[in-house]
């Protein structure tokens, strides 16, 4: 794909960088194409040879036209079209998602082939060279050698074929990472074993079998290298997958069409596409908001749960703003869009999304540091230990010096490097799984440890999400069940929610309710009727102004219950104020004990919520909490918690509501409570299924526990590689006369592996309180 200077990011084609017209380092016209350039020094080797970068590209063909990838390690790496990273070798995945945009799963499906083709042919290898030859006592020594061959050649050549590339890729492009370690690891070991099967007078003497006069081979450690990281990569490519999903349920939140209103009053059937600025649209009852806008006629309460989080639908009436995705409720609104496609907020929401889980950075990126030094440091090693024998060692020279530059390359095979992470992150979201803590990621694993501040939602995951009567007080002569049976009663009339918690705190307290007559309500205000001929009504202190009945003697207690965070209704019978209820949105019983834990780990706790003030600094003081931060829509979570990272802290985001996705994208890790919305749980980095917040206590000790390991798992890796290669080069050899060879080094890198292995599995037996 070739790079002009039409607007937007350019890709280096030497180095893979992204590139702005205004700040390349250099340009060049190849081709009736101008490139550019992040540095002279790419400027020049792009020169020098234009083919050998140009013929390397991926074709934009293989994607959908227009689309622009982008690297999550590395977010300047653009190109129109999918491919791989030139710098990390991770596959690129796309800059926005689109709801009717096709997903490319094709690296996906490819990895998932070549695993199963490895696994297939792999384990008949593994069993052979593993005490299986005794099996065929009649069948020749060479003979099983070729065996071999024919099982494990397929599974390097043809399997491990994306990583060869990658391998060379990093190779062209000056940049090792863990794909050279790879390449170079696999391709040693099965290009030494074919060059000893096919031409073993090569080799000396001395690294044959005293007894059978052979050479050892090692095409199995070649093969299970391979296997292993084709088990990582469809691992994360599915993990990776889920990411573009959570963005894509956002966009299908948005009506695919609207009823658009014609000068004549006629209505037509629009796409939500074709919807401009000052077109006025009907929203039937129970339909979407196509659009933001405002209302210009009718009246109605709109649930707005999924921007919001707040379970109480939102009283519209003429002037009112509404939001893209909302829900009417039983009225019918007629709306004039005022913003539309990309400025809906909705739309916003996606981008912020998208964003935040581009700036993420995986646990990978450690291993891919280290490798800069180390394959260098590797292959070094190999040559001063060839020349060294070439120069010094005994005859026959060369072949010493060719199989003792193997050995060091085959005894630094990136085997338990690359298996240092992966196997405890895949123990460790095992055993949470178990214990209702998803871990979607390892980056997730990763800094969860590390979390210093947790913002939290108020609803849905400090509290149930499901309002309830909580406060009954009665005023003159109407007794308490009374006053509940006759506004249960009205109320049981009203879709309202909060009407719904009225009905269920009389149900749930036995008081049976009579049939209303003459119901009417009152667009946020209340609703009135006549239940066993008497007058009742229900509402705020508009409603009650309404009716003549001042709220005075009431509202210093009505204050008091907003103060606890309750809503407050006031209720009049027969003309008179006759007392209030107080409906509330009760706290999780776990919070509280929750929220004490994550403070006794140092872990500041902040309740974000878009409820009013008042309200939420009453469920903060009731909790504990350090900070209660009110009245905030979703871009605001996510700028808060940017302000929290700007600051220096880690910050984990917890909630449940569509209306969370900015944040919980946003925040170094999102966890999302397993009983809030799809959306929430694909954003966010953890799951806790069980909808408790203790959970996250015990999330945060896994997640240490499995930071310690892979640590642990990091210093076997290295201190194995920093004793065996100079062993494998032949530091022993002036004094002891001794050489470990190829077939030693095979042994020991495998011990290595063992180890790592037998390291990560003691995670499933660590303690973890929570």
């Amino acid at each position: 794909m070739d790079l002009q200077t039409n607007g937007g990011p350019s890709l280096d084609p030497v180095c893979g960088m992204g590139v702005e017209p205004e700040t390349a380092a250099a340009s060049w016209a190849h081709g009736g194409t101008t490139y550019l350039f992040c540095s002279r020094k790419c400027a020049e080797r792009f020169k020098a040879d234009p083919s050998a970068y140009l013929g390397a590209k991926a074709p934009a063909a293989a994607a959908p036209a227009g689309v622009e990838y982008t690297c999550p390690m590395h977010p300047k790496v653009r190109q129109v079209g999918p491919g791989h990273c030139p710098i990390c070798g991770m596959a690129l995945e796309p800059v926005v998602a689109s709801a009717g945009q096709p997903e490319d799963r094709s690296e996906y499906f490819s990895m998932r082939r070549r695993l199963w083709m490895a696994a297939a042919l792999g384990l008949p290898l593994l069993a052979l060279t593993m005490g299986g030859r005794g099996l065929f006592a009649e069948t020749s020594g060479r003979a099983l050698d070729f065996a071999e061959l024919a099982l494990a050649s397929p599974v390097v050549l043809w399997c491990g074929r994306p990583f060869f590339e990658r391998f060379w890729a990093s190779l062209r492009n000056r940049s090792p990472n863990m794909f050279t370690l790879i390449g170079l690891g696999t391709g040693v070991a099965y290009g030494y074993s074919v060059a000893a099967l096919l031409v073993p007078a090569l080799f000396p003497a001395a690294f044959r079998d005293p007894m059978t006069g052979t050479i050892g081979l090692y095409f199995e450690p070649a093969a299970v290298i391979v296997a292993f990281v084709l088990l990582g990569q469809v691992l994360e490519l599915r993990a990776r997958g889920q990411t573009g999903e959570a963005l894509k349920a956002l966009l299908r939140l948005t009506p695919a069409r609207a009823l658009r209103l014609l000068p004549n009053g006629e209505t037509e059937d629009v796409a939500v596409e074709a919807i401009a600025v000052g077109d006025s649209l009907r929203v039937r009852p129970g339909s979407k908001v196509p659009v933001d806008g405002s209302v210009v006629s009718g009246e109605s309460a709109v649930d707005e749960s999924m921007v919001t989080g707040e379970s109480l639908p939102v009283e519209k009436s003429v002037g009112s703003n509404v939001i893209g995705a909302t829900i009417n409720g039983t009225g019918s609104l007629v709306v004039r869009a005022e913003k539309v496609g990309r400025d809906t907020l909705l739309a916003q929401i996606v981008a912020l999304v998208s964003e935040a889980q581009r700036s993420r950075a995986p646990i990978q990126r450690l291993a891919d540091r280290v490798s800069r030094w180390f394959v260098p440091a590797v292959v070094g090693a190999a040559l001063l230990s060839a020349a060294a024998w070439a120069a010094l060692g005994p005859e026959p020279r060369l072949a010493y010096a060719v199989v003792n530059a193997i050995a060091v390359l085959i005894v630094a095979c990136p085997c338990a490097l690359g298996l240092a992470t992966p196997v405890s992150i895949m123990i460790a979201t095992g055993r949470g799984a178990a214990m209702g803590i998803l871990f979607k990621d390892a980056e997730a694993v990763e800094r969860l440890c590390r979390v210093t501040v947790l913002v939290v939602d108020k609803t849905g995951t400090l509290t149930e999400g499901r309002p309830a009567l909580a406060t009954l007080r009665a005023l003159g002569p109407v007794p308490e069940a009374d006053l509940l049976r006759l506004a249960a009663s009205l109320e049981q009339e009203s879709e309202h929610p909060l009407a719904g918690a009225v009905v269920r705190g009389a149900k749930d307290r036995g008081v049976g309710l009579s049939v209303a007559a003459d119901f009417r309500s009152v667009t946020g205000k209340g609703a009135h009727a006549k239940v066993d001929g008497r007058s009742a009504a229900v509402g705020n202190a508009a409603l009650m102004e309404d009716l003549g009945l001042p709220v005075a003697a009431l509202e210093a207690e009505a204050d008091a219950l907003r103060d606890a965070g309750q809503t407050v209704l006031f209720v009049a019978i027969d003309g008179r104020l006759a007392g209030l209820l107080g409906v509330s949105d009760p706290v999780k019983p776990t919070s509280a004990a929750a929220v004490r834990a994550l403070r006794a780990l140092g872990v500041r706790v902040v309740m974000m919520t878009g409820d009013n003030r008042r309200t939420a600094e009453a469920v903060g003081r009731a909790l504990g909490v350090d900070e209660t931060v009110a009245d905030v829509l979703p871009q605001q979570k996510a700028a808060a918690v940017r302000t929290f990272q700007a600051a220096g802290a880690v910050v984990a985001m917890a909630g449940d509501g569509i209306n969370d996705a900015p944040a919980l994208a946003q925040a170094d890790v999102g966890v999302a409570m397993g009983t809030g919305t799809d959306v929430a749980m694909k954003t966010a980095g953890v799951t806790l299924v069980r909808g408790d917040l203790r959970g996250l206590v015990a999330a945060r000790a896994l997640s240490a526990a499995t930071m310690r390991n892979i640590k642990q798992n990091l210093f076997f890796a290295f201190a194995y590689n920093a004793l065996g290669v100079p062993v494998a080069a032949g530091a022993l050899y002036p004094a002891f006369g001794w050489l470990p060879g190829p077939m030693l080094a095979a042994a020991a890198m495998s011990l290595s592996s063992v180890s790592v292995i037998a390291n990560a599995l003691r995670l499933r037996g660590v303690r973890l309180d929570g």
